[in-house]
Parts: C-alpha cells; structure tokens; sequence
C-alpha cells in the first residue's frame, strides 16, 4: 500500500512538472510573438506588455506569466510561472536566432558578442 502511495505521489510531481513546462512554454513563446510582431508593426519594442495592441483573448493567458522590461533597443524577457509553479526552460542557440532578448532566466541564450567556437567552450 504504501508504495503505490509513493508511485502515485510521484506520477503527480511528474505531471506538474511537465504541466509547468508546457504551460511555461507556451507563455514564453506567445510572450515573444507579441513582443516581435510590436516591433515589426511599430518600429521598437513597447515599452510595457500593455501597449501591445490587438493580442487575443488567450493571450493574456500567456503574458501573466512572463515579466517583460524593455531594454535599449531589446528587452529582457523571465519566465514566472507555468501551470502551478515555475518551469525550468531551455532552448537551442538557434530558438534565439532573430529575437531581441538580450536577457532572461530561461537557458540557452547565447552570449552576445562570442563567435559558436566561444560558446562550445563555454558549455564545456
């Protein structure tokens, strides 16, 4: 009895978790077709989510769980929530291609400045 409690305490930590990760990710990456699309329609980044105009219903969904600041000419975008709790996220170098994150707690971000060669000495 006591180890299917254990396994179905388990489980449920599993599906939180990848509930949180899919959740995250989502939001994160609404966040950022929001954030692109301004800055194709406008010229700059917005300077607060709010000023994003004609986002959908369910969007909204997405940016209340991402922190936004705007930052010279980029921005600085964290991830805070997902289902329940916070996700631990990670995108390849080329998920960063194009986009104006400059900074965020989400990994994988590539340095900027640093040739590939740099970066694979750095992950080593």
């Amino acid at each position: 009895m006591i180890l299917v409690a254990a396994l179905l305490c388990l489980s449920g930590c599993n599906f939180q978790h990848q509930a949180d990760a899919k959740f995250g990710d989502q939001s994160f990456k609404t966040a950022i077709a929001l954030i692109e699309l301004h800055k194709v329609r406008n010229g700059v980044y917005p300077e607060t989510l709010g000023d994003i105009r004609y986002a959908g219903d369910w969007d909204a969904i997405g940016t209340n769980n991402v922190e936004y600041k705007r930052i010279g000419d980029g921005y600085e975008l964290n991830i805070t929530g997902g289902w329940i709790g916070k996700p631990d996220l990670s995108y390849p170098a080329e998920f960063w291609h194009g986009l104006g994150i400059v900074s965020t707690n989400v990994g994988g971000l590539p340095v900027r400045g640093l040739s590939n060669n740099s970066l694979q000495g750095q992950r080593n």
